[in-house]
Protein backbone atom coordinates (compact mmCIF):
# COMPACT_ATOMS: atom_id res chain seq x y z
CA UNK A 1 0.00 0.00 0.00
CA UNK A 2 1.62 3.44 -0.91
CA UNK A 3 1.98 6.52 1.26
CA UNK A 4 -0.85 8.24 -0.45
CA UNK A 5 -3.61 5.23 0.00
CA UNK A 6 -2.61 4.82 3.90
CA UNK A 7 -3.55 9.04 3.68
CA UNK A 8 -6.48 8.07 2.20
CA UNK A 9 -7.79 5.73 4.17
CA UNK A 10 -7.00 7.22 7.33
CA UNK A 11 -10.21 9.17 7.58
CA UNK A 12 -12.40 6.67 7.02
CA UNK A 13 -10.89 4.43 9.85
CA UNK A 14 -11.40 7.54 12.30
CA UNK A 15 -14.95 8.24 10.71
CA UNK A 16 -16.23 4.48 11.07
CA UNK A 17 -14.38 4.14 14.50
CA UNK A 18 -16.05 7.86 15.53
CA UNK A 19 -19.46 5.88 14.35
CA UNK A 20 -19.28 3.12 16.40
CA UNK A 21 -18.42 4.99 19.79
CA UNK A 22 -21.03 7.12 19.13
CA UNK A 23 -23.65 4.88 18.20
CA UNK A 24 -22.93 2.26 21.17
CA UNK A 25 -23.07 5.16 23.44
CA UNK A 26 -26.64 5.85 22.15
CA UNK A 27 -27.58 2.45 23.51
CA UNK A 28 -25.74 3.46 26.88
CA UNK A 29 -27.83 6.52 27.82
CA UNK A 30 -29.45 6.94 31.32
CA UNK A 31 -33.28 6.38 31.30
CA UNK A 32 -34.01 9.57 33.33
CA UNK A 33 -32.02 11.88 30.29
CA UNK A 34 -32.82 9.35 27.17
CA UNK A 35 -36.35 9.25 28.32
CA UNK A 36 -37.75 11.69 30.85
CA UNK A 37 -41.17 11.20 28.80
CA UNK A 38 -41.68 7.97 30.63
CA UNK A 39 -39.21 8.35 33.95
CA UNK A 40 -41.20 10.98 35.81
CA UNK A 41 -39.22 11.41 39.07
CA UNK A 42 -36.41 10.61 40.70
CA UNK A 43 -37.47 9.51 44.65
CA UNK A 44 -34.72 8.78 45.69
CA UNK A 45 -30.51 8.46 44.60
CA UNK A 46 -28.01 7.55 47.08
CA UNK A 47 -24.91 5.32 46.73
CA UNK A 48 -27.15 2.35 46.89
CA UNK A 49 -29.85 2.25 44.74
CA UNK A 50 -31.94 4.79 42.77
CA UNK A 51 -35.33 4.51 42.97
CA UNK A 52 -37.42 6.20 39.49
CA UNK A 53 -41.54 6.81 39.76
CA UNK A 54 -42.38 5.73 35.89
CA UNK A 55 -45.43 6.57 34.11
CA UNK A 56 -45.99 5.39 30.65
CA UNK A 57 -49.13 6.67 28.84
CA UNK A 58 -51.07 4.29 25.95
CA UNK A 59 -48.96 4.53 22.54
CA UNK A 60 -45.68 6.29 24.66
CA UNK A 61 -41.96 5.22 23.87
CA UNK A 62 -39.08 4.80 25.24
CA UNK A 63 -35.59 5.71 23.57
CA UNK A 64 -32.98 3.28 24.02
CA UNK A 65 -32.01 3.30 27.49
CA UNK A 66 -29.56 1.00 29.88
CA UNK A 67 -30.35 0.02 33.52
CA UNK A 68 -28.06 -1.66 35.86
CA UNK A 69 -29.29 -4.80 38.00
CA UNK A 70 -32.87 -3.49 39.00
CA UNK A 71 -36.31 -4.31 40.06
CA UNK A 72 -39.69 -2.68 39.34
CA UNK A 73 -42.83 -2.86 41.33
CA UNK A 74 -46.22 -2.14 39.38
CA UNK A 75 -48.74 0.48 40.84
CA UNK A 76 -51.44 -0.73 38.04
CA UNK A 77 -52.10 -3.07 35.41
CA UNK A 78 -50.84 -2.51 31.91
CA UNK A 79 -49.51 -4.41 28.48
CA UNK A 80 -45.73 -3.12 27.45
CA UNK A 81 -43.44 -4.37 24.26
CA UNK A 82 -39.67 -4.48 25.58
CA UNK A 83 -37.14 -4.65 22.95
CA UNK A 84 -34.05 -5.76 24.93
CA UNK A 85 -30.53 -5.22 22.27
CA UNK A 86 -29.83 -7.69 19.85
CA UNK A 87 -32.99 -9.48 20.56
CA UNK A 88 -36.57 -9.83 19.56
CA UNK A 89 -39.24 -7.54 20.80
CA UNK A 90 -41.55 -9.52 23.73
CA UNK A 91 -45.12 -8.53 25.60
CA UNK A 92 -44.67 -8.02 28.96
CA UNK A 93 -48.10 -8.14 30.69
CA UNK A 94 -47.76 -6.20 33.62
CA UNK A 95 -50.26 -6.68 37.17
CA UNK A 96 -50.40 -4.43 39.72
CA UNK A 97 -48.76 -5.33 43.39
CA UNK A 98 -45.89 -7.42 41.03
CA UNK A 99 -42.51 -7.42 41.83
CA UNK A 100 -39.15 -8.37 39.19
CA UNK A 101 -35.98 -8.53 39.26
CA UNK A 102 -34.50 -8.01 36.17
CA UNK A 103 -30.57 -7.93 35.13
CA UNK A 104 -28.44 -5.11 33.55
CA UNK A 105 -29.71 -4.57 30.25
CA UNK A 106 -30.25 -2.08 27.52
CA UNK A 107 -33.76 -1.80 26.03
CA UNK A 108 -36.54 0.53 24.71
CA UNK A 109 -40.46 0.17 25.34
CA UNK A 110 -43.76 1.05 24.25
CA UNK A 111 -47.18 0.64 25.72
CA UNK A 112 -49.06 -1.71 23.74
CA UNK A 113 -51.81 -1.38 26.56
CA UNK A 114 -55.00 1.09 26.88
CA UNK A 115 -53.61 2.17 30.15
CA UNK A 116 -51.18 4.30 31.65
CA UNK A 117 -48.95 1.83 33.46
CA UNK A 118 -47.44 3.15 36.69
CA UNK A 119 -44.13 1.87 37.73
CA UNK A 120 -41.26 2.44 40.54
CA UNK A 121 -37.94 1.41 39.11
CA UNK A 122 -35.32 0.78 41.62
CA UNK A 123 -31.75 0.13 40.11
CA UNK A 124 -29.08 -1.38 42.32
CA UNK A 125 -25.86 0.56 41.60
CA UNK A 126 -22.54 -1.50 40.92
CA UNK A 127 -20.75 -0.07 43.11
CA UNK A 128 -22.35 -0.70 46.31
CA UNK A 129 -23.28 -4.51 45.25
CA UNK A 130 -19.23 -5.18 44.88
CA UNK A 131 -18.49 -3.13 48.10
CA UNK A 132 -21.26 -5.10 49.85
CA UNK A 133 -20.10 -8.68 48.11
CA UNK A 134 -16.72 -7.92 49.25
CA UNK A 135 -17.82 -7.06 52.83
CA UNK A 136 -20.57 -10.32 53.76
CA UNK A 137 -19.30 -13.64 53.89
CA UNK A 138 -19.40 -16.88 55.09
CA UNK A 139 -17.03 -17.01 58.69
CA UNK A 140 -13.78 -18.52 57.85
CA UNK A 141 -12.86 -22.08 59.54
Amino acid sequence: MTTMNKFKLFPLILLLGLFLGISTSAFAQDPVSAASNVYKKVLLDNDKVRVIEVEFAPGEVTAWHHHPNHVVYALTDGKIEITDKGKPAFVADIKAGTAMYLPAVTHMAKNIGTTTVKLVVTEIKPSAHKKESGAVGAPKK
